[in-house]
């Protein structure tokens, strides 16, 4: 039997490619969560793109660290990190091993497990909110640094996987300025949204000495 579109995991090599490439094309894939509780799937609705070396907004900006070792590794895994000191959120590393790029997850729509993300965000006003921010997407799908490195496109079981879906098209996606990036790093275009779409966060021009992937 042949499984459904959205039900096909994404091959490495979707993620082995520059990740400005890489960002737009993850709009209306689907990442799923297994829990023990049951999975959670959340449609993707907005990302950012984040290049290493080349971006004065990325953490790998200023070279290796222990912290964003997982950048710096193969394409196609999960690069997780603490912000604020309260929140979690969540990457796809991109590019060839040793070209630290990444796209933040920023927003997505939760299409299975509502009831699950419900209990882990109490204080979403409705079901459009779940994933409605990076770290509200984190949180809904139960995503803490234990996940960091986790293999997205791994055969078998894993926590986090990351299938088709059905993809956006071109003209249903829209692009601007990052989210609550300062400095150099602010001036980008390279967060990517579908349009009118709810769950999509509202933007924000800057918050001083941040930093996201």
């Amino acid at each position: 039997m042949i499984a459904p579109p959205d039900a096909t995991p994404l091959p490495r090599h979707f993620f082995d490619r520059p990740v400005l490439e890489v960002a737009p094309d993850l709009l209306g894939r689907v990442l799923v969560r297994t829990t023990p509780d049951g999975p959670i799937r959340v449609r993707l609705t907005e990302v950012e793109a984040y290049d290493g070396p080349n971006d004065p907004g990325s953490h790998a900006y200023r070279g290796h660290t222990a912290r964003n070792d997982v950048m710096f590794g193969p394409p196609g895994h999960v690069y997780v990190y603490f912000t604020y000191g309260m929140w979690f959120c969540m990457n796809l590393v991109c590019g060839p091993e040793g070209n630290p790029s990444a796209v933040l997850l920023r927003a997505g729509e939760i299409v299975e497990g509502a009831e699950l993300a419900r209990k882990r965000r109490l204080s979403a006003r409705n079901d459009k909110e779940l994933a409605k921010g990076p770290a509200r997407l984190a949180t809904a799908l139960d995503v803490t640094r234990e996940l960091n490195g986790t293999d997205a496109c791994a055969a078998g079981d894993t926590p986090l996987r990351i299938l088709t879906g059905t993809p956006v098209p071109a003209d249903q996606v829209r692009n601007g300025p990052r989210t609550g990036v300062s400095g150099d790093g602010a001036v980008q275009p390279w967060r990517y949204w579908v349009a009118n779409d709810p769950t999509v966060s509202p933007y924000r021009a800057h918050a001083p000495r941040r930093r996201s992937s």
